[in-house]
């Protein structure tokens, strides 16, 4: 039962990572691209996870903190370039 699970949740986490590619190439303003881009840091993040429950290893948990705290770290060095034209002052 919980192989269909995971496969269900395959599923819609790559469906969501596809929609949110598509928010990225047709978006009205930049804030929205940069929210689609955070968006699919968090999707991809629960891939990693969905991927280490597949195959009881824990190193896709470790890889997805990795990649969460990178992912928040270039959210905010995006907004703060919207906000202020320049990353380092």
């Amino acid at each position: 039962m919980i192989h269909y699970a995971l496969l269900f949740a395959f599923a819609c986490f790559g469906l969501g990572l596809l929609f949110n590619l598509y928010r990225i190439f047709v978006a009205p303003g930049v804030v929205d691209r940069v929210l689609a881009l955070d968006t699919m840091v968090i999707n991809i993040i629960a891939l990693l996870v969905l991927y280490g429950i597949t195959t009881h290893s824990s190193v896709y948990f470790e890889a997805g903190l990795l990649f969460a705290m990178t992912g928040f770290v270039s959210t905010v060095a995006y907004c703060k370039f919207i906000l202020r034209g320049d990353i380092i002052e």
